[in-house]
């Protein structure tokens, strides 16, 4: 066979090894696997994707890197322990997500499932061709065979503690924490890793059997969390699905799920917004967090510091207190790479909050794979709620785990890469992300507020904005909220006052993570004010919802109806 070029070898790079051959399918855009692959036949549901209804079942799946969800590792772990995985993955950008979920299945389970970093050059071969074949270190692309680099734990800078978690002095789980985090301090090009004062675990929701399965194994091997650990959204109410209607069979399986990460000794938060607890985290914090839109917001608003974690590493993150010192632990992984140029409404009023989610939404669509710094909006008055919605929307179509708003984030007046590429987001742009994300049905049977969580203001307004309004009677409003905020709404008399209207408080879970019967089954119409939740409800729900403010959500509540017109500052 013909050789490639040495710099190609050098350049490209398995991060799992394995055997496959398969099709290739090449995507343009980076996929979520979280809300964008069903784990149950391997198909592509993200309705927003150029490859939705392609199987990535048994292909050597191509794509420059991931995005979204941190929950991705899950999914595909998930593929791979019911033979629907990808024969291998291909990227050309950095990923962990992805590669995290394949390093489990390998290192943990026992199923590789070959990964690869591949140069610009070798990337664009693979592109062209129809099939293509891994052997050990071997990619063959037609009549051409590529020898790759084989990551392995290298000569990574370990302390005596890490010496010994890796030599398994402390149990079998502790040694696999540590060796998993050194192979992702490689794939990552670091040396060192870090310690972190905290950590933040994302797979705690039973999307699927996997998530299941790995926490038990974790916690039955002894593993134990040594930094405080706070625990994401699940499946159920923790307390009260019992008398939910929900199964008994889904009901404990959940419930085992929270219980073992209990077990392993992280704290029953149960939200997806740790960072509206009362013990966030503080600037240049060094954090071990998950949670897409958490990690964003820790990043971005309050200027802590933590990778995008993927699921399953978070865990082992807890479990040593120490993290790969790569990207946004380092100063130097912190620049923006792309200057956004934002003109916003001139318009834009007291109720026109849904702004802010469009932002980004569509900030995350012109830097897919970069930190962005956005400009133009200095003038603006953004709200704590306003930015979560904003990192929210963001991390559904970015891969990248942070960004600097100007005149807004801790860091937003850094300067940015000397190279950084010039984008603008004007009204064309905000009218498209709105049709995007408006494809619902105009009769509204489902209000859906709360993901992320809402915070105590948000709940404060929806209130204030009912007034003595009740919910029209064929229309459910439903809040998801974090446990803390709960007990605050409850002494502040908001439960009361909101479920005389109509409103129904649910804690421990999420809009990610809610199922039938929780979620109304009878439910077509569904109308947010989340980005986050606009993206990925037909690919949870199969239902397309449509999006608008915390005002028009409420008015939606009361009519039934959707706003039959775009907001007025989509025409300024």
């Amino acid at each position: 066979m013909d050789s490639l070029s040495d710099n190609s070898k050098k350049q490209s790079v398995i991060f799992v090894e394995g055997e496959a051959s398969g099709d290739v399918l090449c995507c343009a855009e980076g996929l979520s696997f979280w809300g964008g692959v069903d784990p149950e036949t391997g198909r592509i549901i993200d309705v927003h994707h150029p490859d939705c209804g392609a199987s990535v079942a048994g292909k050597i799946l191509q794509m420059p890197t991931s995005r979204g969800s941190c929950s991705g590792s899950g999914v595909l772990l998930e593929l791979s322990l019911n033979g629907l995985a990808p024969a291998a993955l291909v990227f050309k950008e950095p990923e962990e997500i992805l590669t995290l979920g394949a390093l489990v299945a390998d290192r943990v389970f026992g199923k590789p499932l070959p990964t690869l970093s591949l140069s610009a050059k070798d990337y664009a071969r693979l592109a062209e061709s129809k099939a293509a074949s891994i052997s050990g270190s071997k990619l063959i692309v037609g009549s051409q065979e590529l020898s790759l680099d084989v990551t392995k734990l290298g000569d990574i800078e370990l302390t005596d503690e890490d010496q010994s978690l890796l030599s398994g002095t402390s149990g079998p789980a502790a040694k696999m924490a540590m060796d998993i985090i050194c192979l992702m301090a490689s794939v990552a090009g670091v040396r060192q890793l870090t310690n972190v004062t905290r950590g933040h675990i994302d797979g705690c929701i039973l999307a699927h059997s996997a998530n299941l399965i790995f926490a038990e194994k974790l916690a039955d091997l002894g593993a134990k969390v040594v930094v405080p650990t706070t625990i994401n959204a699940i499946s159920v109410d923790r307390e009260n699905w019992t008398s939910q209607n929900i199964s008994a069979d889904f009901g404990r399986r959940a419930s085992r799920l929270a219980d073992a990460y209990v077990r392993m000794g992280a704290r029953p938060t149960f939200t997806c917004a740790p960072y509206l607890l009362d013990d966030a985290p503080v600037e240049g914090e060094t954090i071990g967090w998950s949670e897409s839109n958490a990690v964003i917001y820790a990043n971005t608003v309050l200027g802590a510091r933590s990778p995008k974690h993927p699921d399953y590493l978070d865990l082992f993150i807890a479990m040593t207190g120490r993290a790969p010192a790569s990207g946004v632990y380092t100063q130097e992984g912190r620049v923006a790479h792309k200057v956004i140029a934002v003109s916003p409404p001139a318009t834009l009023g007291l109720h026109d909050d849904l702004f802010w989610p469009l932002l980004g939404w569509l900030a995350g669509r012109e830097s897919p794979d970069h930190i962005p710094l956005l400009t133009g909006i200095e003038h603006l008055h953004p709200t704590k709620d306003d930015l979560k919605a904003l990192c929210a929307a963001f991390g559904t179509t970015s891969g990248a785990p942070m960004l600097h708003i100007a005149g807004h984030t801790p860091e937003g007046a850094q300067s940015p890469h000397a190279d950084a590429e010039r984008r603008f987001i004007g009204m064309a742009d905000f009218v498209c992300a709105w049709t995007e994300l408006n494809q619902g049905e105009m009769t509204v049977d489902l209000v859906a507020i709360g993901s992320p969580h809402a915070s105590i203001n948000e709940v404060r307004r929806v209130a204030d904005l009912l007034g003595d309004n009740q919910c029209n009677p064929a229309t459910k409003m439903i809040i998801t909220i974090g446990r803390e905020v709960l007990n605050q709404t409850k002494s502040e008399g908001l439960v009361d006052r909101l479920e005389k209207a109509g409103v129904r408080l649910i804690p421990d879970l999420c809009w990610c993570s809610i199922t039938e019967p929780v979620f109304p089954p009878e439910a077509k119409g569904l109308f947010t004010n989340s980005g986050k939740y606009a993206h990925y409800a037909h690919g949870l729900t199969g239902r397309h919802s449509r999006i608008g403010s915390l005002k028009e959500c409420v008015d939606a509540a009361v009519s039934g109806q959707a706003p039959e017109k775009r907001p007025a500052w989509l025409d300024g």
